[in-house]
């Protein structure tokens, strides 16, 4: 470990804070602020991902040893580390929040590998920072768990996300109110390390720009572009209007293609303020996330948005698009340098937003169905019937659609056989009138896949390889959180395990492709979920 080779290209190429005392407070024309990882008790490594460790030139004697869990616990720092917090602002819940930061994260620094790849590593929970405002920045065993095994999920899903490296108990209790309704109480404090390209959010572009300080935009603008986009121009001085507007329409087309990810899963983010928004198009900041159960397109994972359902399923695209024309804003004084005039330029680019984001929509939905010859106008038709269809009843997303690849295309399959194909996805008891819409939809199917020549095993394939099996349940994390929080780490790993290959049936793995059973239906943890959990 010690021989691994540390990059300080972000701190050194742009402004940093000129106060290095670590105390709350506003934070100007700085891109970031030393700080020093809090040291913690007596931290032990419960789980790490042997993928990202081997992305980073980490052996599984270096993951297996001491040093590796005083490093990535914020003890102890390696040759080449300069731990900062990064600043930025941002929108939340539609409304602009001023400076925001990294209140409970730490940069370790960046690393470049044999590859030659650079990989940012930042400590989650690793103590407070300038942009901590009141909080400890730190964070419980349950809330890191989680994201822990979000990242890696999401990434063996196909999904674009920040990946983590580890999951480390710090040995410190740490005192949490879970709801925010006067039950406070101590708790397991733990510490993951997550790893991008970058941390550079939507909300870094917009503070500065809020802030009127144009030059830090400019200087930040510059930077992303010859670094996270080094194939628009190698050169940041010679950057051109041009260069700009391909990485805007870049940045553009990687969230769209976001979205429709989220939404061929059946995830649901939970908080996408724009300081949640990655300049990359990765899934960030794991919070009160949740998958769909029962599809229902209204509903939100994050108790806060409980009332006005800003961050529903169904909302996503929606909102991507909104915080992508404040994102816009932000960097309007940065083009306007390069001889933008106006904004026509950049409206244009956003009104392909919705367009691409339908085109690729509509291709995600027909593999989803198993369709390989796409029809767009009869193909919505027969989309739109089915998402009109599924919240008639409790039906569960992930399993339909899986079960769905065995349907018989033979016309005289009986309507009870053609039912009973998905029948173990409802939830509870369907009445007359539910069957017949569902089969009524199953006919139109069943139709519509007679029409192509698509062998069925063709057909199951191309289905069983985007819809998965295997999700990271709420009521499964919860489990985990449970056996985890009384030193049992059995479940944390079998899910860690199962969840490498999700579009794979796994023998003996059965329980963690079940509906969500009863018990977990109103229980905490296992529904929705606060900015605490």
């Amino acid at each position: 470990m010690q021989a691994l080779k540390f990059d300080d290209h972000f701190v050194s190429s742009l402004p940093g804070d000129v106060e290095t005392e670590n105390f709350p407070r506003q934070v100007y024309k700085a891109c970031y602020s030393w700080v020093t990882p809090k040291l913690t008790a007596q931290p032990k490594l419960i789980a790490y991902s042997s993928e990202v460790a081997q992305s980073l030139d980490l052996s599984v004697e270096d993951c297996q040893s001491d040093l590796f869990a005083q490093v990535f616990s914020g003890n102890q720092l390696l040759p080449g580390m300069r731990p900062y917090a990064n600043c930025y602002g941002g929108h939340q819940f539609g409304n602009w929040a001023g400076q925001l930061g990294d209140g409970r994260a730490i940069n370790l620094g960046e690393l470049i590998n044999s590859k030659k790849q650079r990989l940012a590593l930042q400590l989650k929970e690793a103590g407070p920072t300038p942009y901590s405002r009141t909080a400890d920045g730190l964070a419980v065993l349950r809330s890191s768990l989680r994201e822990f095994l979000c990242s890696e999920a999401m990434h063996h899903l196909g999904v674009p996300t920040t990946r983590a490296l580890s999951l480390t108990l710090s040995g410190d209790l740490v005192t949490r109110d879970m709801f925010y309704d006067g039950n406070v109480k101590d708790e397991l404090g733990a510490v993951v390390c997550r790893v991008a390209p970058s941390f550079t959010r939507f909300g870094s572009f917009e503070l500065f720009s809020a802030r009127d300080d144009l030059d830090t935009l400019q200087q930040l603008v510059d930077y992303t572009i010859l670094t996270d986009f080094p194939h628009l121009c190698p050169d940041a001085k010679q950057a051109t209007l041009e260069h700009y507007l391909q990485w805007f329409q870049e940045i553009c087309d990687s969230t769209a293609s976001l979205i429709v990810h989220w939404m061929r899963v059946g995830f649901v983010h939970g908080v996408m303020n724009t300081d949640n928004m990655s300049i990359l198009g990765l899934t960030i900041d794991y919070g009160p996330y949740g998958w769909l159960e029962d599809y229902d397109p209204n509903w939100t994972p994050n108790t806060t948005d409980a009332r006005g359902r800003r961050y529903r399923f169904d909302n996503q695209a929606k909102i991507a698009q909104w915080n992508l024309y404040k994102l816009a804003n932000a960097l309007l004084p940065a083009f306007a340098a390069k001889g933008l005039e106006g904004t026509q330029a950049l409206e244009t680019i956003l009104q392909s937003f919705e367009p691409n984001y339908q085109q690729q929509w509509q291709q995600m939905m027909a593999n989803k169905l198993g369709i390989t010859e796409l029809d767009s106008q009869q193909d919505s038709a027969l989309f739109e019937q089915l998402l009109a269809t599924l919240p008639l009843s409790e039906v569960d997303m992930t399993l339909f659609f899986r079960q769905l690849a065995n349907i018989d295309t033979d016309s005289t399959c009986t309507d009870e056989a053609l039912f009973d194909t998905v029948a173990t996805a409802y939830y509870g008891e369907v009445s007359l009138e539910e069957n017949q819409q569902m089969l009524t939809w199953l006919r139109s199917y069943t139709d519509r896949l007679s029409q192509q020549s698509t062998s069925q095993t063709q057909r199951r394939q191309l289905m069983n390889t985007t819809n998965p099996l295997y999700v990271l349940r709420n009521y499964l994390a919860q489990l985990a959180i449970d056996k985890a929080e009384q030193g049992n780490y059995s479940q944390l790993e079998q899910q860690l395990e199962v969840l490498r290959k999700p579009y794979e049936e796994q023998a003996g793995m059965q329980q963690f492709a079940e509906k969500r059973p009863d018990w977990a239906r109103n229980r905490a943890g296992c529904s929705m979920l606060s900015c605490s959990s």
